[in-house]
Order: structure tokens, then C-alpha cells, then sequence
């Protein structure tokens, strides 16, 4: 199931000595799965036994090195840190203190993260890659289902942990249960109408919607002469009105008669298996336009695409290239250009042949 060789688990003893050796704690559901068997023969495995003790480090320190990658580069602050000072390096030096006490992360399998509290389970793991975090399951048995059987509970996670929470409930980071973290990209009503649709038929497979976005997909139609009489309503909402976005986008659908036209969910075993190959397609054309960060798209589609979709054969080369960008540490920040460049690469190569793309 989990396409490694499996070797001997860990006994009581090695895991204590892991956690002295390296000053963390595995969670209780960690080493129940450490104790089963210990995957090895990929470099996506962590080797607890008998790797490096430099590749190990490595991967304990990438979350907290990825929040200060983006303290110094993207303009990040946690809103529970002290004011941010103006020089960089003493906001870096404020940042990294903060971090010291965080709960710790612990690798799983590549960028995916369990928090380490010891006699804890039932976390959900994470998958990290600088503040852009995403819920990957709702404990590390979904998770499993999920990375390496196509399958999980489909019930909407939460993170359970202190700070790496504000990440995925509201903060910076991607959470794959929300509409996709896009720029405005709609030149002509054609493309204004089908981010509308894309956003419905995102809600259609139970990614929620932010009220912004909404709002913002609205006003973009209404600049560029879409016509239906509850655009101009939904593209003016305040902010203490944005309880009111959703009725008025389903008003919106149905004036421009957009309901008549999307998929329906009885035409095969995989739920919304049309719905979410026409998003597949969209998330591509956003990452080959621009309008999505590669990486991002990547998990999307590693997530609702390939993932919902029973892991086929033809978004595998793309899912290759997204854990190839995202994978710690073995793949170092000034490598990472080129391999978003292959992610928008396979990207353009699957929008030129047939689609949906057969196996």
C-alpha cells in the first residue's frame, strides 16, 4: 500500500533514542505506525534508524526554516508576534524566538507533517511548504488512505495544534477545502462567466467559498459587461454585508442560467468524477496563465483531481513534479524555479492533448 519496501518497526528503545537524540517527541499514533514497520527505499521516507543525521535535522527544521523564509521574503507576520520590527534581520531575530516555542512537526512521508505531542493522536497531518500549509488528512490513518490508496473520509478536517492552526483557519495558507487561491485573470465576459461556473462547480464537490471571492468574480463580470441583475448587488457588498454573498451567487447562476449546464453526480462510482475533470483543466490553465502559483496548483490537484479521481495514470506526471518542488529538504530553494517550471511544463502538455486525459 504504501509503494516502499517496509522494514522491521522501530522498537520502544530506538524511538526513545530518536526523540533524545533530536529533542522531539513522536505522537502516540506516530510510533504505533513506526512500531508496525518502518518504510524505507525512498528518500520521501524519513529513516529514523539508519539515516543521516544532517537529512534528519533537515527535515525537522523545514516548517520553522519555511515561516522564516517567508518572514524575510513574503512579507509574513503571525498576528500574535510583538509589532514587527522595520529591519528585516531583527524581524528575523524576533521571528525565530517566537518560533522556539511552537509545537514541533514531525516528518511523515515528504512534506507531510504530523505535530509531535507526545502521547497525543488524532491530529491531522499537514503538508508543509513555507506558510503555505494544507490539511492532508483528518488523522494520520486518513491520511494514509488518502496518499496511498486514492481514498479518505471525505469529512472536512481542522488543525488541532496551536500556531500552525492560524495557517489553515484563516491565515496565509492554503486550505484544499476552500476555492482556489487565484489572481483575477478574466479579460473578455467569456472568461468572467467561467470563473463564475468554475466557482460553482467548486462548490458543487464541497470546497466552500470565501465571501471576497465571490465578490471579486462578480465585479470583474460586471466590468466587462456581463449582464444579470444580481451582479451588480453581489459586486457591492461591504464588508458587514458578506453574510448576504452566497444567495446573491446563486441568483447570479441562475440569471445567466448556469445550473442547466453543470454536471450531475449519478453517472459513475467516483463522486463528481465530470465535476472535478473540469476543474482539473481550469487549475491548469490558471497555473499555465499565471493566475496560480504552480506549487499550489499542484496540491489542488494532487488533492480534489488526482486523489478523488482513484490516483489515474495521467495526472501522475504532474503530481511527480509537485512533490519534486515541494519536497524537503533533499530539494534546496535555489532548485525550486526550474521545478516550477516543469509543474507549468506538464501543465501546457496536458491542456494540448485530449481531454479528460484517458487512464
Amino acid at each position: 500500500m504504501l509503494r516502499t519496501e517496509i522494514g522491521p518497526g522501530l522498537t520502544e528503545r530506538e524511538l526513545d533514542a530518536v526523540e533524545k537524540r533530536f529533542g522531539f517527541r513522536f505522537s502516540a499514533d506516530h510510533r504505533v505506525f513506526l512500531t508496525a514497520g518502518l518504510p524505507r527505499g525512498s528518500s520521501r521516507w524519513p529513516d529514523w534508524r539508519d539515516g543521516a543525521a544532517e537529512d534528519l535535522k533537515g527535515r525537522l527544521a523545514w516548517p520553522v526554516e519555511g515561516v522564516l523564509f517567508d518572514v524575510e521574503h513574503n512579507g509574513f507576520w503571525h498576528p500574535a508576534w510583538p509589532p514587527r520590527p522595520t529591519e528585516t534581520s531583527e524581524a528575523l531575530r524576533v521571528a525565530r524566538t517566537e518560533l522556539e516555542s511552537v509545537p514541533q512537526l514531525v516528518p511523515v512521508y515528504g512534506h507531510r507533517y504530523l505535530p509531535g505531542t507526545a502521547g497525543e493522536y488524532g491530529h491531522p497531518v499537514l503538508s508543509v511548504y513555507q506558510t503555505d500549509i494544507i490539511l492532508y488528512g483528518n488523522d494520520l490513518t486518513d491520511y494514509i488512505q488518502h496518499e496511498f490508496a486514492g481514498r479518505s473520509s471525505g469529512l472536512p478536517a481542522r488543525s488541532t495544534v496551536d500556531f500552525w492552526s492560524y495557517f489553515v483557519e484563516g491565515g496565509p495558507g492554503i486550505d484544499v477545502t476552500a476555492p482556489t487561491p487565484f489572481s483575477p485573470y478574466a479579460t473578455s465576459a467569456r472568461d468572467a462567466v467561467d470563473c463564475i461556473r468554475m466557482l460553482a462547480l467548486e462548490r458543487l464537490i464541497g470546497r466552500r467559498h470565501h465571501p471576497e471571492q465571490l465578490i471579486e468574480a462578480a465585479l470583474t463580470a460586471l466590468v466587462l459587461d456581463v449582464e444579470s441583475e444580481s451582479l451588480p448587488l453581489l459586486a457591492g457588498l461591504s464588508h458587514s454585508e458578506h453574510e448576504q454573498a452566497d444567495a446573491l451567487f446563486d441568483q447570479v447562476l441562475s440569471e445567466l442560467d448556469l445550473p442547466q449546464g453543470l454536471p450531475t453526480d449519478n453517472t459513475t462510482d467516483l463522486p463528481w468524477e465530470a465535476a472535478r475533470w473540469e476543474l482539473v483543466r481550469w487549475w491548469l490553465r490558471l497555473i499555465v496563465n499565471g493566475s496560480l502559483a504552480p506549487g499550489a496548483g499542484g496540491d489542488l490537484i494532487t488533492y480534489e483531481g488526482w486523489a478523488a479521481l482513484a490516483r489515474p495514470r495521467s495526472l501522475r506526471p504532474l503530481v511527480d513534479r509537485t512533490d519534486a518542488h515541494n519536497d524537503p529538504p533533499t530539494t534546496r530553494r535555489a532548485d525550486r524555479e526550474p521545478l516550477a517550471d516543469a509543474i507549468v511544463e506538464e501543465a501546457r502538455r496536458m491542456l494540448a492533448g485530449p481531454w479528460p486525459p484517458r487512464g
